[in-house]
């Protein structure tokens, strides 16, 4: 191969690793409802909620919801996220957190953007939610999206904690 074959072989890898890397548009909106269903047990908590994105690489792309009230020395409660997110950065898990919420209907609505407030790139990702409730159940749904040019809908199976989760994408 001669040294501008070389070249425009080069180039030609760039441009298309720079398609493969488009972000999403400034309108990029996702919703995201839900329901925290009223259960009859004894002893009822209201739940500790955690919704964010993981990308392909199973790395934890923006944090969307938390919902733990003050009660930060409960957060290593909600496993999968302390683990990816809340342990290595408490500060940011303090500043993030909002009051836990009763029994009902939600919907929480995310910008395209990750955590540092950039738009992500277009791709595969999986939207996390984990529900957990003290003296109570826990319960952790994936939601495998691709986001891009295309909008969507899509939903979950109802589980104990948390019942159906619908997803609403517009590019």
């Amino acid at each position: 191969m001669n040294r501008l074959s070389l070249v425009a072989a080069a180039f030609g890898l760039l441009a298309s690793s720079t398609l493969s890397a488009t972000t999403l548009s400034d309108d990029a909106n996702m919703t995201i409802q839900f329901e925290l269903p009223q259960l009859d047990v004894a002893q009822y908590a209201r739940p500790y909620v955690a919704i964010w994105l993981e990308n392909s690489d199973r790395e934890s792309v923006r944090t969307i919801t938390l919902w733990t009230g003050k009660q930060t020395e409960w957060l290593k409660d909600i496993r999968s996220w302390w683990r990816k997110v809340g342990r290595y950065d408490a500060e940011f898990a303090d500043a993030l957190s909002g009051a836990t919420r009763p029994a009902g209907q939600y919907r929480v609505e995310w910008d395209g953007k990750d955590d540092n407030g950039q738009l992500v790139p277009a791709g595969e990702y999986t939207l996390m939610t984990e529900v957990v409730r003290e003296h109570g159940g826990r319960d952790l749904v994936r939601m495998p999206i691709t986001l891009g040019d295309a909008p969507f809908t899509q939903s979950s199976e109802a589980q104990d904690e948390i019942g159906v989760i619908s997803l609403s994408y517009q590019p």
